[in-house]
């Protein structure tokens, strides 16, 4: 029987996310690798999940960890090798499962040959696979400093939207975008599924490279450098290389709106099968979690319905709450107190949404925000540039609860897989820290426990794949301006599911909508243990999720 596509499966799939050197170590090094994603394989398909991407496992200085590529096709020897990169990748495929890898290629390392070489001098081959200017714009780079580097070998300045290790690529260059279609293919002919594709509407700037406003020139920069005017032309090339393999393109598009993403996954210009959008990451902050606000439910239910209503019937959204650049959403939008009620809510909040659900590791037991005592202690390169260029004037303490609170190192500590040392994930000392909650919070206590959220998790996923209604309905939110209730259906013919989900604190008297009030119901999910379904006060962070009969 003929393998199914992941082109014609995409919709009604699961994806597992794993930050591979925060996973599982299994060769005893203290470092997450290959040998752990083999292991914990058969862990990974008990979710009920379809498909995992592996964020980048190529060789790299671990400037951006793993972000920064020297050599984009062979793995990290943290990681393992190519042969057991095929083992993983055959086991994957023998569970019924399929791979998707990360493909970064606004930029690379530093220390990729490629760069290498074009720092030499204007006469090589590889001279003009970078950015160079005699004279820098005043564009601010995203993660330190400038984003332009002097380098003394060539005499000229660089472009590098993030660190200064990673300077971007040339684009306009064909010999580069050639590159990219060789880097695709080599992985594709491995066997690989498809590809999540980094930061994708950078890849083209804005004709000139001109000056952002003085004031504001990272923000106006960043205008400047995404959705370019050769974005589309250069993503036609690389679609046309997937169509080939029929694999899958899901595109990250920071600051992305709307009507620009639909350019990306519909009409003539389609080049992205998805899109990983942003709004709904800012509920509790301007831009970027370090600027941090008080968390606005209304800001977050405006968020999804804007992408629910907009995508619908045109293109596919995705569905997520964590991943490797994000704090962890129980200590986000959650409650640590109500620990489980909360994490149980955030599932069922986003899960039953019309889209691809996306689990990030660890999201599925709960974890939480890690809080370290000294900025030394971190990892991430943003971490130490928000602490040591932002609100400077503030005391080290109060610079450092913003750090707990923004971290993306948050989301990298080593995945919890029991009470054991180290948390089960390593036998020696891991490379960072664990979470000191990993007594509690952990895959093996949570096995043996049917309500807890790992086990929750299970249940909505099985739901979810089971349900056309809730694959492929219609969405309608209600009461959009309660501070306190997310409330949603979700409509395909006859067939009607109402979603409800409380942010609060403390118990809040709930009501149906007037079309829904005194009709027979069936509570099909709840995350509290023992709920009476016309029982409509709801405790602190209460989910449920109801089946209604057909319309009259």
């Amino acid at each position: 029987m003929a393998e199914r596509s992941i082109k014609r499966d995409y919709r009604k799939m699961v994806f597992y996310q794993i930050w591979v050197r925060s996973f599982c170590d299994g060769n005893g090094d203290g470092i997450g690798d290959l040998y752990g994603v083999y292991k914990k394989l058969e862990y990974i398909k008990s979710l009920g999940v379809d498909a995992i991407w592996l964020c980048p496992v190529y060789p790299s200085p671990n400037a951006d960890y793993g972000y920064d590529i020297s050599d984009y096709k062979n793995i990290h020897p943290d990681f393992g090798t190519l042969s057991q990169f095929r083992k993983v990748l055959a086991k994957t495929h023998a569970l019924g499962m399929k791979l998707i890898m990360d493909l970064v290629v606004n930029h690379t390392s530093d220390e990729h040959p490629w760069f290498l070489e074009s720092r030499k001098g204007k006469d090589n081959p590889y001279s003009d696979y970078y950015i160079w200017r005699d004279k820098p714009n005043n564009w601010d780079s995203l993660f330190e400093g400038k984003a332009w580097e002097y380098d003394e070998m060539r005499g000229q300045y660089y472009l590098h939207i993030f660190s200064k290790k990673q300077p971007d690529l040339n684009m306009d260059n064909p010999a580069v975008r050639e590159e990219v279609k060789s880097i695709m293919r080599f992985w594709l002919d491995m066997g690989v599924d498809g590809f999540r594709e980094d930061v994708i509407n950078f890849i083209s700037k804005k004709e000139g490279l001109p000056d952002g406003l003085p004031f504001i020139p990272a923000v106006n920069g960043i205008f400047n450098y995404k959705d370019g005017p050769h974005i589309h032309e250069y993503l036609s090339e690389f679609r046309k290389v997937c169509e080939e393999y029929d694999c899958i393109q899901i595109g990250e598009g920071p600051l992305t709106t709307v009507r620009t993403a639909l350019m990306y996954m519909t009409g003539k210009h389609k080049s992205l099968d998805m899109m990983f959008s942003f709004d709904h990451m800012m509920a509790d902050c301007l831009f970027t979690e370090y600027i941090h606000l008080p968390f606005d439910l209304k800001k977050l239910k405006r968020a999804f319905s804007k992408w629910q209503y907009s995508l619908y019937g045109k293109a596919w959204n995705t569905l997520y709450l964590e991943n490797h650049d994000h704090p962890r959403v129980i200590s986000r939008y959650g409650s640590e107190r109500f620990w489980r009620e909360s994490g149980t809510m955030l599932a069922v909040s986003y899960i039953f949404q019309q889209g691809t659900v996306f689990i990030y590791q660890g999201q599925e037991i709960g974890m939480t925000n890690i809080r370290l005592k000294d900025i030394n202690q971190y990892k991430d390169i943003s971490s130490h540039t928000n602490f040591h260029k932002y609100h400077l004037k503030d005391t080290i303490e109060e610079r450092m609860r913003r750090i707990h609170r923004s971290s993306r190192d948050s989301s990298r500590t080593p995945m919890q897989w029991s009470d054991k040392r180290y948390a089960g994930f390593s036998q020696v000392r891991p490379w960072f820290c664990v979470n000191p909650n990993f007594k509690r919070v952990n895959v093996a206590t949570e096995e043996n426990d049917p309500n807890s959220i790992l086990n929750f998790y299970r249940k909505c996923v099985s739901l979810k794949k089971k349900c056309r209604t809730l694959t492929y309905g219609r969405y309608r939110e209600f009461f959009p301006d309660s501070r306190e209730i997310y409330m949603y259906e979700r409509v395909l013919g006859e067939h009607r599911w109402l979603i409800i989900c409380s942010f609060a604190k403390y118990p809040v008297n709930v009501r149906f909508p007037d079309e829904y009030a005194g009709l027979p119901n069936q509570l099909v999910i709840s995350n509290y243990h023992e709920t009476d379904k016309n029982d409509m006060c709801f405790g602190p962070f209460e989910a449920r999720v109801y089946r209604f009969p057909t319309k009259k």
